[in-house]
């Protein structure tokens, strides 16, 4: 009982992935966060400074765990833009 399985000692918990990953407390903290407020496509779209605020994370911070998450296959990021152009927030997608 409890033992590893064949996809990790988290294979049935809502985050095993990050939890069995190399990645670090923020990006593990910005995945949670973003997989918690997905839709049933997997996709969110919170601001940067929604994260920053709801983590008491600075900027820079985020951005560096959302390119880590990025890198490591966690997640896909899509910018968005308004109609005038003006960048608005981006798409996240959770792929694991």
């Amino acid at each position: 009982p409890g033992g590893a399985g064949e996809h990790g000692r988290h294979a049935m918990s809502f985050f095993g992935s990050v939890y069995d990953s190399d990645l670090p407390a923020r990006s593990r903290s910005v995945y949670m966060y973003l997989k918690d407020r997905t839709n049933t496509k997997g996709e969110c779209w919170p601001a940067i400074s929604t994260l920053c605020r709801d983590l008491h994370l600075s900027r820079r911070t985020v951005q560096r765990a959302l390119r880590e998450l990025e890198a490591d296959g966690f997640l896909s990021t899509t910018r968005r833009h308004r109609e005038n152009g003006s960048h608005t927030s981006s798409l996240y997608k959770i792929l694991r």
